[in-house]
């Protein structure tokens, strides 16, 4: 029997997460910044294998508690889902420094702050499994999810990073790179559009703002599938180090490489073009 523990369990992919788990047989640490939410969703949860905890990811102290509770409870953490994240939406210029600290504070220094807590109980097992919860944008970005495509591609670098420091000590890292599921994500609670709106950006960053408008609830992909998808990547004997989730995911992905691979090669003899054009002389005189 393993023990999750899942930060932004209460809906969408970590509530989905969560409900795999438990069809499993095993234990889950569910955590939300606002605890009623998690009671709500899990009431009818298996009694005793379900803790749900109070957790804003950037409270540090809260994040002690919280995983100290996890270990009391259930005697150590198998797998990490840092699921808890924010959107923010809006050409980068326009982002003020308020605006991309806090989107920042959440889906890069929360982050950290978990793992940092979490790390020293599987380091001592030499048994673990870290899952951040990315995005096909933390991979590929298009105008208007800059800043948010930012704290993305930071969880990528992380993750590679843990990746090659986490595997002689038997602890896994893998990355999710979900492409649009039909969850709240699109919706006030989770995503900020950006106050400024310049209108030298309209037909860029502007177009997309006014297309999300209209896309929340036509999402092509369904939560619970991500979500199988997803345990089933992570609980396999191989693991992943990246998993794009949902045919989206897989076309992002697929384009960008084929753009670097083409660029590449453009620039390839120019790029390498950087030797010592002459050997430096060793004599002494």
């Amino acid at each position: 029997m393993a023990t999750w523990f899942i930060t932004g369990a209460g809906r969408g992919l970590g509530f989905e997460i969560a409900q795999h788990a438990l069809a499993a047989g095993d234990n889950v640490v569910a955590t939300a910044r606002n605890k009623s939410s998690i009671d709500d969703a899990f009431q009818h949860s298996p009694n005793g294998r379900v803790l749900p905890v109070a957790l804003d990811v950037t409270d540090e102290t809260q994040v002690e508690s919280a995983v100290e509770e996890a270990l009391e409870r259930f005697g150590g953490i198998d797998f990490l889902v840092n699921n808890a994240g924010r959107g923010l939406l809006g050409a980068v210029e326009e982002a003020s420094a308020a605006e991309v600290q806090t989107v920042f504070e959440t889906n890069v220094f929360g982050v950290l702050n978990v793992i940092r807590v979490v790390l020293p109980s599987m380091r001592s097992r030499r048994s673990g499994h870290i899952v951040n919860i990315g995005s096909m944008g933390g991979f590929a970005q298009v105008a208007g999810w800059g800043v948010y495509g930012a704290t993305k591609f930071a969880l990528e670098g992380l993750s590679e990073a843990m990746h090659a420091e986490l595997a002689p000590l038997g602890i896994y890292v893998t990355i999710v790179e979900p492409g649009s599921f039909r969850t709240n994500f699109l919706d006030g609670s989770s995503l900020q559009t950006i106050e400024r709106e310049y209108a030298d950006y309209s037909e860029t960053a502007g177009r997309v703002r006014h297309a999300v408008d209209g896309s929340n609830g036509g999402q092509p992909s369904d939560p619970a599938r991500g979500a199988a998808v997803i345990v089933e990547a992570v609980t396999s004997e191989n693991p992943p180090l990246r998993l794009q989730v949902g045919p989206d995911a897989v076309a992002m992905v697929e384009g960008k490489l084929a753009r670097v691979r083409d660029e590449l090669e453009a620039w390839r003899d120019l790029a390498s073009n950087t030797a010592f054009t002459t050997s430096p002389s060793n004599s002494v005189k």
